[in-house]
């Protein structure tokens, strides 16, 4: 099967005609010089955007142990209708992912993806890092200096060693970074009893503290740097972590809603606006978000942690940290480029083609001839309101909810159509995710 999409107009604002042959982009040349007749189908992209897929390389589709949250099959048709053509799942399920055996039963359930994926193996007390090396896992991480969603927080000692074992297997190390010797527990205290969405849902943000991160992330930087390991600091939410990172020659991420929201989001959004780390001031995000344009932050992903409704409408002590993020991220991203705040090869190199550098991803991020067929055509356009009950996610709601965004109109895996929203009418693919790392 061949499809040639003709007058593309690509990040970079050249026109284009891309040839895809099989699962691979065949041909990529100036708009016209493509003969149609040399494909089975053409989709004439009339001015329309045609984007690599987006890589997120830090979700949760809760699978084993929290399928009711989230699971394989709804996570990665979620991410197809954002753009989302690879996922890295993280070790937080239930078995951990610490052990061979663990990413066997994980990489059996992923069969039903609608993208491709990554599995990345954790550490915990009881982690076997001999049959967790033998398996293709993505990075090792999300390795947690405290404890979040799972409790898989770990020792420094612990820490060091699991960094340096991944240092000799030539492994990334993505380190949630927060210190818990800093958290403030008296913030909570003020709190008073917290409950539900009328609570002081802004004491988790007082409680996990700006320090905390700063200080965790120093460490990890200073262990990787000990054991020359490569290190990543997941969803980094203060400008100080961000600065260290780019200081030591790290990379780092920032998620959407540590871009997108702040502390003075969270008496509309409550404890469904609690996730680790929390959300910071608004001077904190701005600063965050000048990091992500001026390209000292090198990968925009998610941490698309999906908790149910019900579960999140408890006390800001008792609800689940974690929001959704996968299927508006990139519409997110896009909107901004509608707005004239972020350039859109700035948001390519963020969701697409960094990721694809800092974890060695054969094939994928880029629109050139031999890669894979991992495209998203958008019209920058159209735009709408994001809602949670047209999202994917099994856990319908999202922090979002009102938000102008740009949304794909098709996503291709590797040449397959995953999603197809054109005429209106939603359709998605077969199954046909493979792992980046076999």
């Amino acid at each position: 099967m061949s499809t040639l999409f003709t007058n593309a107009t690509l990040a970079d604002d050249r026109v284009c005609d891309v040839l895809v042959a099989g699962e691979t982009i065949a041909e990529v040349a100036a708009a016209g010089t493509l003969a149609p007749a040399d494909a089975d189908e053409v989709v004439d992209c009339d001015g329309k955007h045609l984007l690599p897929g987006a890589v997120d390389a830090h979700v949760h589709f809760r699978e084993p142990g929290f399928a009711h949250k989230e699971d394989w099959h709804t996570g990665s048709r979620s991410a197809a209708a954002g753009g989302v053509t690879t996922v890295v799942d993280q070790p937080n399920t239930e078995p951990p992912t610490v052990t061979g055996a663990a990413v066997d039963e994980k990489a059996e359930l992923a069969a039903k993806s609608s993208v491709d994926f990554g599995i990345n193996g954790g550490v915990t007390e009881d982690w076997d890092p001999d049959s967790l090396f033998d398996r293709p896992i993505f990075a090792l991480g999300e390795v947690f200096l405290a404890d979040s969603t799972g409790d898989m927080g770990i020792e420094a000692d612990l820490f060091a060693d699991a960094v340096a074992r991944a240092a000799r297997e030539d492994t990334v190390v993505t380190v949630h970074a927060e210190d818990a010797a800093l958290f403030d527990p008296a913030a909570l205290e003020r709190a008073g009893d917290g409950t539900g969405r009328d609570g002081d849902a802004d004491a988790w943000s007082a409680f996990r503290t700006a320090e905390a991160e700063a200080a965790a992330v120093d460490r990890a930087l200073e262990v990787g740097a000990d054991s020359e390991a490569a290190i990543h600091i997941a969803h980094t939410s203060t400008p100080e972590g961000i600065d260290a990172a780019s200081d030591a020659g790290a990379t780092c991420e920032v998620t959407p809603h540590h871009l997108f929201l702040s502390r003075e989001d969270l008496d509309e959004l409550g404890t469904f606006g609690r996730m680790n780390p929390p959300l910071r001031s608004e001077a904190r995000r701005e600063a965050v978000f000048e990091r992500v344009a001026d390209g000292t932050v090198d990968i925009v992903a998610t941490d698309h942690a999906p908790h149910t409704r019900a579960e999140k409408d408890a006390s800001v002590r008792d609800a689940p940290s974690g929001v959704p993020g996968v299927e508006t991220m990139l519409p997110l991203l896009l909107q901004e480029v509608r707005e004239g705040t972020l350039d859109l090869e700035r948001v390519r190199d963020l969701v697409a083609a960094n990721p694809a550098t800092v974890f060695d991803i054969e094939g994928k991020g880029r629109i050139v001839e031999g890669t894979d067929a991992d495209l998203v055509l958008v019209d920058l356009e159209a735009s709408r309101e994001i809602r949670g009950d047209d999202l994917h996610s099994k856990c319908e709601w999202t922090p979002f909810e009102g938000r102008e965004a740009v949304f794909p109109e098709v996503t291709l895996v590797r040449g397959h159509v995953a999603y197809d929203a054109r005429g209106g009418d939603e359709t998605f693919g077969e199954a046909v995710g493979e792992n980046v790392r076999v």
